[in-house]
């Protein structure tokens, strides 16, 4: 699908929402992304490429954290928040022709990113983003939670081929 000012569709075709495998890699491709950061920041940081238990800065049980791993997440949480709902797609859905979109076809904005982001917490239960996943593969709009609740879909924006 082409859009004439990246905010809205140009024509009447019917949306093609993305579905459950292509949403993971693109998923798949921004969690290479920070790995590619993350990873020689903490060699810089901390002296090792991927930190055990014994590397974090405070524990509490089975509970560990660091102040770098309380960055890496503020980071991740910005950069999903910010370019869907600015650009309408992180660099790993821009790759694989995805945009998160209101059913207008505009881009969310940054609260409803903030929304939609936010409860990928709901979306990850009760374990490995099963609800998430259930819900993507069982709705007409490919909608999970998070879309629901913040009135956003992630379509295609490549036209599919015909075979």
């Amino acid at each position: 699908m082409k859009y004439a000012d990246s905010n809205t569709p140009t024509s009447q075709q019917a949306l093609h929402y993305g579905g459950l495998w292509v949403r993971f890699l693109a998923l798949a491709v921004d969690g290479i992304l920070f790995c590619l950061v993350f990873f020689p920041v903490t060699r810089l940081v901390k002296g090792v490429w991927i930190m055990s238990s014994s590397d974090h800065l405070w524990g509490f049980g089975w509970l560990v954290t660091d102040p770098i791993c309380i960055a890496f997440l503020v980071i991740i949480a910005t950069y999903f928040v910010v370019l869907e709902g600015v650009f309408g797609a992180t660099l790993g859905k821009r790759l694989l022709g995805l945009r998160v979109v209101q059913p207008d076809g505009a881009r969310p904005g940054l609260i409803k990113s903030a929304l939609r982001n936010l409860l990928r917490l709901v979306d990850g239960l009760p374990f490995l983003s099963i609800l998430g996943a259930v819900l993507i593969l069982t709705s007409p709009e490919r909608t999970r939670v998070g879309d629901r609740v913040a009135g956003t879909r992630v379509i295609c924006t490549r036209t599919p081929h015909a075979s």
